[in-house]
């Protein structure tokens, strides 16, 4: 089976995490590389958390530090969810490794170069390493087979009545990205929000007993319980599922769509317009909104992936 060649770019929390463990046992990829950008908390720690995460999963991966902050909006992060070190409290022993030397935005062109027409990306946190690449690489674009983020949604917010997080920390980035003419698949939180355990779930998960699901289970813990004070039914795991999307589309629903961000409103900004649910389309509809998942099939294989772990 020829493999997917990937990059992954991550602001690593705990969803990150999760999902780095998750693409550690996903034998249909390649992962050619893993950026870093500042999201869920400051570069330095979403830097170091992933390199100690792919320590836990012995991946070896090279991973490059990218963007700081967002390219013209100040910074915002979501501490108060993955707590101030970005992974709810839970420490890891120091990484083994450092960063290349190399910049995310230098490294991930030059993948795209390497694997051109191949390289599938998958962004899971602010869009800012692939805004720079895009400013700085005029033809960036044309050498991706298709880009799938963990970002945005069809309808609602998680920041702002209009925006989920990842579109809202760098707007200006993700606009770039749409208007960019490669094709996105957007797992905003129409479908990442029903990719949840419940506490039972998570629970069972963690008593297959490997480190890496113990890990899980307890770095999870601070993100469930702010969730579950919103009275939703457990803990969305908005990154692995887009990573699932990215090896196997069948148990997701996905319709073509038009989709933009808004860039300039008051009240609006950072909201991924799309004219799926609207009687007015705009063409191209050459995007993808991912709507829903199974969300059996999904909590089933994810817990076969970390099951992989006892070998």
């Amino acid at each position: 089976m020829k493999k997917i060649p990937v990059w992954f770019d991550c602001d690593t929390g705990v969803d990150d995490a999760i999902a780095l463990l998750v693409l550690r046992q996903l034998d249909e990829l390649e992962v050619i590389g893993v950026s870093t950008v500042a999201g869920n908390v400051e570069l330095e720690k979403t830097t170091e958390n992933t390199l100690r995460v792919l320590d836990l999963c012995k991946a070896p991966y090279p991973v490059y530090r990218g963007a700081s902050r967002p390219m013209v909006r100040d910074q915002i992060t979501a501490a108060a969810v993955h707590g101030e070190d970005g992974l709810g409290g839970i420490v890891l022993p120091p990484a083994s490794r450092g960063v290349e030397a190399a910049a995310a935005w230098d490294a991930l062109y030059q993948a795209a170069r390497a694997y051109a027409g191949e390289l599938v990306l998958v962004a899971v946190g602010p869009l800012t390493n692939v805004g720079l690449t895009l400013t700085k690489y005029k033809d960036f674009p044309g050498l991706l087979k298709r880009v799938v983020i963990m970002g945005g949604a069809a309808v609602g917010g998680n920041t702002s009545p209009a925006a989920e997080f990842n579109i809202f920390a760098d707007p200006e980035a993700a606009a770039m990205l749409f208007d960019a003419g490669v094709q996105v698949a957007m797992c905003g939180l129409d479908m990442t929000m029903k990719a949840y355990l419940t506490a039972e779930e998570l629970d069972a998960l963690g008593d297959t007993g490997t480190r890496q699901a113990r890990f899980a289970r307890a770095c999870l813990q601070r993100a469930l319980a702010y969730e579950l004070s919103l009275k939703l039914p457990g803990i969305s795991l908005h990154d692995p599922s887009a990573v699932m999307y990215a090896v196997d589309d069948s148990m997701f629903k996905t319709h073509p769509a038009w989709v933009r961000v808004e860039t300039k409103g008051k009240i609006t900004y950072g909201k991924t317009v799309t004219d799926l649910y609207s009687d007015k389309k705009k063409e191209p509809r050459d995007h993808l909104v991912v709507v829903d998942v199974d969300r059996e099939a999904f909590k089933a294989r994810l817990f076969e992936l970390f099951d992989r772990y006892r070998a």
